[in-house]
Formats: structure tokens, C-alpha cells, sequence
């Protein structure tokens, strides 16, 4: 597991989309702000 300090550059990965499409972090570089969250699954014990 990497820790990644506050203001750091985040490092370039891939998802799936909600279209069942891939999306890469590096996609949106130079075009948009980004905001990454994440959260534990609904209706777990955390």
C-alpha cells in the first residue's frame, strides 16, 4: 500500500464507468479539474 501525501499528483489508473466504458485518470490531464472520493461500500461496518 503507497500513502500519497495531501496536494500530491494522484497516480494513473483505470476504472469502469457507469456505461460499462474504461476511464483512465490520465484522460482528464490539462482538460479538467478532477475530484477523487472514495468511500466504504453503503451499509458496512467501517
Amino acid at each position: 500500500m503507497s500513502i500519497i501525501s495531501v496536494g500530491a499528483e494522484a497516480p494513473d489508473f483505470e476504472l469502469e464507468s457507469h456505461l460499462d466504458s474504461k476511464v483512465k485518470l490520465s484522460d482528464f490531464k490539462g482538460k479538467n479539474n478532477v475530484l477523487l472520493v472514495f468511500y466504504p461500500l453503503d451499509f458496512t461496518p467501517t
